[in-house]
């Protein structure tokens, strides 16, 4: 007995094998394409800035340049952010996480021995696992590095070449960003070119409007969290609120590593209850004004992407592809939003529902 199928249901099949045979690309060459897929990535966050100089009778070259330059030297200004925090809390937590892990020896250890719980901390325990992975000695960190060279020199080398690679096929990316868009398009079966510019436009639109209010909730909220703990003293109020901005991109997670950041601050720096005090106000504030108002005006109900579904998607595709699934996930996660919206306005029309 021998089974027809109809021509929707071979187009069906044909687009199916051509998904998988992407996905199947994506996992085997995922090392090889990151630096294409991060330079693809930016390429589609950029272009709309260097189209608008071009629109000022700028070359398009010159315009590249600026806009790429302009990006190289903010990402060089964020990661510097990292080395204030880096070169003062290492040897904060080398000297006082001992002296900390001792005051709370002493004040647990009668408090639970009253309950009849009998727990002691070893600090001299402490004091030696500290000594050993807080080092600060600039010697030590050469000759990891340099073990780390000659162990994993592939893994290294790769890394660099990635580096290196990134502003030259970014710069070729956003050259010919318009030639590469009509490509594609011309590669549409003319039949399907109405219904996949529309929903090409609908995916678009959603992930850039989901990109430029997250941007503005990440802009918002490192000038908050900045100033909220300026105001209560933190030598790092700048570098950790920063960061803490930037990562809720991130739902809870980031947030989660800036609290903890904020945290230790606190600890090293005051080593009382007011610099904990000042992290719980700062950041509980911070979390009321980005959840009922920020997230929801700027991204949340006009959008589609729930924070689950971002969490979820970053979550699986990084598990899936590496750190190419993570650049992924979101434009996949936009089209994929959209293709579920046309399907269940389909399914609410179909005789299947109303029957």
């Amino acid at each position: 007995m021998t089974t027809t199928l109809t021509r929707a249901q071979r187009h069906g099949l044909a687009w199916l094998a051509i998904a998988a045979t992407f996905a199947l690309l994506l996992w085997l060459l995922g090392p090889v394409l990151t630096p294409f897929v991060v330079a693809l990535v930016l390429g589609y966050a950029l272009h709309p800035l260097v189209e608008r100089v071009v629109r000022l009778r700028v070359p398009r070259v010159l315009a590249v340049l600026v806009v790429e330059v302009l990006f190289l030297l903010v990402c060089a200004a964020l990661a510097l952010l990292v080395v204030p925090i880096l070169s003062k809390e290492l040897p904060l937590l080398r000297d006082q996480i001992p002296l900390l892990a001792a005051r709370l020896d002493e004040s647990l250890t009668p408090l639970l021995a009253r309950v009849g719980v009998d727990v002691q901390l070893d600090v001299s325990s402490i004091k030696a696992f500290v000594l050993k992975y807080f080092s600060t000695n600039a010697s030590d960190w050469a000759v990891t590095l340099l073990s780390s060279a000659r162990v994993g020199g592939g893994v290294l080398l790769s890394m660099v070449a990635a580096m290196l690679l990134l502003p030259v096929v970014l710069f070729y990316f956003l050259m010919d960003w318009p030639r590469i868009v009509r490509h594609f398009t011309a590669l549409v079966p003319p039949r399907y070119s109405a219904a996949v510019d529309a929903f090409v436009l609908e995916c678009d639109h959603m992930l850039g409007q989901y990109l430029r209010g997250q941007l503005l909730v990440m802009l918002l909220l490192a000038c908050f969290y900045s100033a909220g703990l300026a105001l209560f003293g933190f030598q790092l109020a700048l570098p950790v609120g920063i960061f803490t901005g930037l990562a809720v991109f991130v739902p809870y997670v980031g947030f989660g590593l800036g609290l903890v950041l904020a945290v230790l601050a606190a600890a090293l720096q005051f080593g009382s209850v007011y610099g904990f005090v000042g992290v719980a106000v700062v950041y509980g504030l911070g979390q009321i004004v980005e959840g009922f108002f920020l997230t929801p005006r700027l991204v949340g109900e006009r959008i589609g992407l729930h924070p689950v579904v971002v969490i979820f998607a970053l979550l699986a595709f990084g598990h899936l592809f590496g750190f190419v699934g993570v650049l992924v996930a979101l434009p996949v996660c936009a089209v994929l939003v959209v293709a579920f919206q046309r399907l269940q306005v389909f399914y609410f029309a179909s005789p299947l529902y109303r029957a």
